[in-house]
């Protein structure tokens, strides 16, 4: 029997993770079944089990590739000098996760957002998950951090405040940016863009 190659199996992972990725952020985790994942991505159910043993790693899997696309972006961001100003570089990052730039496929801008919102949901109540959001969280975190220490360096932010405080909010309002887009419909992302640099250029206006 011929030796399968590595760029097979790495195609077939994919296949199988964008396939769930769709069906969980149409129908939700607890909505989605295995067999709509199998007919998902047209695959049997002996190709599918040989890389995930059933909905649990999936997700899992799928929460971790986004979690390690917002840290890669971050950390890229961390290492230019000065690092890109926060509404440009938060800009860019939802950009790159809401698109397949993330490594993962979906049915639109929207389909994302929806994921993200039940994956923080099913947090709530699979310790494992949880788990796996807590280590990414605090990777993604300390990229953060680094940019902004890096903005701070460059005298471009005060420094009396806590890298990680600022970190926490930036995080913060790109979440909700998420969040909006579930609940209220997609929006572009220049209307984040355009909210953060309005707020970064308080006291700075000159008064009459």
């Amino acid at each position: 029997m011929p030796r399968v190659s590595q760029h097979h199996l790495e195609a077939r992972r994919r296949q199988i993770l964008d396939g769930a990725a769709r069906c969980f952020a149409r129908n939700g985790f607890h909505a989605t079944s295995m067999a709509d994942v199998l007919g998902e991505t047209g695959l049997s159910a002996g190709a599918v089990y040989r890389y995930f043993r059933g909905k649990e790693e999936l997700i899992e899997a799928i929460v971790t590739e986004v979690l390690e696309a917002l840290r890669t972006t971050f950390e890229t961001a961390a290492r230019q000098a000065p690092p890109p100003p926060p509404d440009v570089l938060i800009g860019q990052v939802m950009t790159e996760v809401l698109t397949e730039r993330s490594g993962l496929s979906y049915d639109g801008e929207e389909s994302l957002p929806r994921l993200m919102i039940q994956v923080w949901t099913e947090t709530l109540r699979n310790e494992d998950l949880a788990a796996v959001m807590r280590a990414g969280f605090l990777e993604v975190r300390e990229a953060w951090v680094r940019v902004v220490l890096a903005y701070q360096r460059a005298g471009l932010m005060r420094d009396d405040v806590p890298a990680e405080h600022v970190a926490r909010t930036m995080i913060a309002a790109a979440q909700g940016f998420a969040a909006q887009q579930a609940l209220f419909g997609p929006v572009p992302v220049a209307v984040l863009q355009d909210g953060l640099r309005a707020l970064m250029s308080m006291g700075g206006q000159r008064t009459s």
